[in-house]
């Protein structure tokens, strides 16, 4: 048992019950901290806590919480300078934030993505697309939960919109013109890693007009079984996604253990697509905060949130 407590550092009040009750179940100590409000005492030597668990969200804003964003990359750099062991730290929250970065990140790993340019400012939108097949996407570069991504099916629907002044960039004002890409089969993989390992991956049917792919809000198994989602609000509407447990190749997964890696994100998942243009694969999202899948030992065989807090009790102080 550790000696002081965990700390769980969330704003969502309905994601991680799964995660609270395994640690009750396991009389582990631990405290919510909420990003939303808070304060640090930058001249502290010692921290009250054995392990903090960064749980804060990008989608956050949409929530009344842009507060505490920018706030908690000082508060991770305030815990590692502690030497307290912190999950998903600065280094892996700073690309959680960025898609520009996690481009660049894929980009430095050869690895491909859908073609994008990266803009700061509404008049460099039309530019940014040129040489891009549309339909493109105008996609926030801090979003979340399918927040700040617009579908274009052309560029003079592009246009209108950047002269009507339509265009929102999110709260960094940042965005990425890219590629729409086509799903083959109708549907996207997310990968889940824990420790930067593989953990388990799912395959997530959607039409491809929702951006929302929060595995928590899945409610259906590929074959019809409804799913008992207990991360979701007890009002929380059907979202139609249906979902199955896949394993990709040993390449595929040799690719996200690296991405992970690479990034410092110690838990979090990864989604892609076979572009169905060409064939080939896109990474397309990086994911510190991770949701698992709705009823997981009904889709993939176990209990993902058992091995997540066995990952946190070997990380304790």
């Amino acid at each position: 048992m550790p000696r002081l407590p965990f700390a769980i550092y969330h704003e969502h009040p309905d994601w991680f019950r799964p995660l609270f009750a395994e640690l009750e179940r396991r009389e582990i100590p631990f405290v919510r901290l909420d990003p939303r409000a808070h304060c640090y005492d930058p001249s502290e030597k010692q921290s009250p806590y054995s392990l903090v668990f960064n749980r804060m969200s990008p989608s956050a804003y949409l929530r009344g919480g842009v507060q505490g964003m920018f706030f908690t990359l000082g508060f991770m750099a305030h815990l590692e300078r502690l030497g307290v062991p912190v999950v998903n730290g600065l280094q892996g929250f700073g690309i959680e934030l960025s898609k520009a970065r996690q481009l660049t990140l894929l980009e430095s790993l050869g690895l491909g993505y859908p073609k994008a340019r990266v803009i700061n400012h509404a008049s460099k939108a039309l530019e940014a697309a040129e040489g891009l097949r549309f339909p493109i996407v105008v996609k926030a570069n801090i979003g979340g939960s399918g927040a700040g991504i617009v579908k274009f099916e052309n560029r003079e629907v592009l246009a209108a919109a950047v002269a009507a002044n339509q265009l929102d960039f999110g709260v960094d004002h940042t965005a990425l013109v890219q590629e729409f890409v086509p799903a083959r089969g109708g549907h996207i993989t997310r990968v889940e890693t824990l420790g930067g390992k593989y953990l388990y991956a799912i395959n997530v049917f959607t039409t491809g007009e929702s951006f929302n792919l929060c595995p928590a809000d899945i409610c259906q198994r590929a074959d019809g079984v409804e799913l008992v989602r207990s991360a979701c609000p007890v009002n929380a509407p059907k979202t139609g996604m249906k979902v199955e447990g896949y394993t990709p190749s040993p390449e595929v997964i040799a690719a996200c253990e690296s991405i992970m890696q690479t990034a410092g994100i110690d838990v979090g998942g990864i989604e892609y697509m076979i572009d169905d243009r060409d064939g080939k694969i896109v990474y397309y999202d990086i994911n510190a905060l991770s949701n698992f899948v709705a009823d997981a030992k009904n889709v993939v065989g176990f209990d993902p949130f058992a091995r997540l807090v066995d990952y946190l009790q070997s990380r304790a102080n």
